[in-house]
């Protein structure tokens, strides 16, 4: 009996189209400009004052990085005032804002402080602080190797609207920390030079970001720089874009739809920057949180601009 050749072909065709749309489908929703590749989230390094809560006082270290006036008026029961990121920078062939990287003195400071890398430290600030040093503190904590590092969502204020205990006056005399040179470990992947960034000025794979505000980015010098503009090729994104009014961080859809705008993309290490390297650093922060390999570039534009060898720009 002769086979039905084409009743084959047939019934082949119409198993292949069952397969072949659903496919076909995928691929455009792939290529779509909707469709946009997601990164990892870290929620473990944005804490809610209710899980704040939730962690045993033997357990954590909260540090307090407002005014002193500020931590006097009230502050977290038990916090530990760090209140200048200056405090931890050193000025080098004029450039000020760069961290300090003797572990002699990092370890006696953070021992006198009580900060202690086997417990969970967790950071907060005034949220409405035009420059939210609690970023700067997050990123140098990471640069000096500390693996358990977070930052309390909408700061004090997100505390108190908790209900929170709050403590008035100075702080208890925090119990000095066991922690030695040994345990001070410098990441070189979280921190850039001008070495690094003049390197990579075209390379695709890198992005820079301009944390500054747009007439910084177009040629003010506010705070002293040597010249004004930008670092050729990077992009501006001011700072508290990233979060809302009240000092929260945006949702993750919202933060998404900004970087996606922005043309970044999620195989690109990131170089953020801003005067002196402490905006820049809640830039850090939110690029960490959402999972990027970034790098923030402590000298920032005091360093850059102070090179007349490098190249900026004006225009943007």
């Amino acid at each position: 009996m002769k086979t039905d050749t084409t009743s084959a072909t047939l019934i082949l065709s119409r198993k292949i189209r069952v397969v072949f749309w659903p496919v076909f489908g995928l691929v455009l929703m792939g290529l779509s400009p909707n469709h946009y590749p997601q990164t990892e989230v870290c929620p473990k390094l944005l804490i809610t004052p209710k899980t704040l809560k939730s962690i045993p006082l033997e357990q954590r270290v909260i540090v307090d990085t407002r005014t002193k006036l500020k931590f006097l008026m009230g502050h977290i029961p038990g916090a530990v005032n760090l209140n200048s990121w200056r405090e931890f920078t050193s000025k080098k062939n004029g450039i000020k804002g760069l961290l300090i990287e003797n572990k002699t003195f990092i370890s006696n400071r953070l021992a006198k402080a009580g900060i202690n890398p086997k417990k969970s430290i967790i950071i907060y600030s005034d949220p409405k602080n035009p420059w939210r040093t609690d970023g700067r503190f997050f990123w140098m904590f990471e640069r000096y190797g500390f693996t358990n590092v977070a930052i309390l969502d909408g700061g004090f204020d997100a505390w108190k609207e908790s209900s929170g205990t709050i403590e008035i006056g100075f702080q208890k005399e925090p119990k000095l920390s066991l922690i030695n040179q040994k345990k001070i470990n410098l990441i070189s992947e979280v921190i850039a030079d001008k070495y690094l960034i003049n390197k990579v000025l075209s390379d695709k794979n890198y992005i820079l970001i301009d944390n500054r505000t747009q007439k910084e980015y177009r040629g003010a010098i506010p705070y002293g720089s040597s010249r004004g503009g930008h670092i050729p090729n990077a992009i501006h994104i001011h700072w508290p874009d990233f979060f809302n009014k009240d000092g929260t961080l945006k949702s993750t859809t919202d933060l998404t739809n900004l970087i996606q705008k922005a043309g970044i993309q999620v195989h690109q290490e990131i170089i953020v920057y801003c005067t002196g390297g402490v905006r820049s650093a809640m830039a850090y922060f939110v690029f960490r949180y959402l999972g990027f390999k970034v790098r923030n570039y402590d000298g920032s534009w005091w360093d850059w601009s102070h090179d007349p060898n490098l190249p900026i720009e004006t225009s943007g």
